[in-house]
């Protein structure tokens, strides 16, 4: 079985891909899996680092081909407002609740939740149901092209988030 060790970011030039492999945003998190491409090959992912991919990163396999990562398509959430003001508000609010978005310039994706949506339209906005590939956007301690750089909770012990918002993120028991 042929293996990957490196990898290159969407856009680089060079070589088409031989292969693709497709994975939902949760699924493109990986350091060391078995990958199960749309040729019914395999390879294996072996990588020093865990790397989160994004749509079109190209995987480098040891013989010199490349595999396309992506993005497949998801039950979402589609969000429009009324204008770009707006937008931004209810981006803060699904912020505020720390869901995973894919922000754009006229509408926000994010995974279908049910609650969520009735706050939406709550709100204001117009929610509609579609299937396409999401993209959420990183947050700012996965800022350095997907890789995971010393940002490490160790949960036994107290620590706290200021996040300006009204309340804390304090993760030790409250007896």
């Amino acid at each position: 079985m042929l293996r990957v060790q490196s990898y290159l970011p969407a856009g680089t030039p060079g070589d088409e891909p031989s292969g693709y492999v497709t994975l939902a945003h949760d699924q493109r998190h990986l350091r060391r899996k078995l990958l199960h491409l749309q040729n019914d090959e395999m390879v294996m992912l072996d990588l020093k680092e865990a790397v989160l991919f994004a749509h079109g990163d190209l995987l480098v396999v040891e013989n010199g081909d490349l595999v396309e990562v992506r993005a497949a398509d998801e039950k979402l959430f589609e969000i429009t407002a009324k204008n770009a003001l707006h937008l931004i508000e209810l981006a803060w609010h699904l912020g505020n609740r720390h869901l995973a978005a894919q922000i754009e310039e006229d509408r926000i994706l994010i995974l279908r939740d049910h609650v969520i949506r009735a706050m939406l339209e709550g709100l204001g906005a117009t929610v509609r149901d579609v299937e396409e590939p999401f993209q959420p956007a990183r947050g700012a301690y996965h800022a350095h092209g997907g890789h995971s750089h010393g940002h490490h909770h160790d949960h036994g012990q107290d620590h706290h988030h200021d996040h300006g918002h009204g309340h804390d993120h304090d993760h030790h028991s409250h007896n």
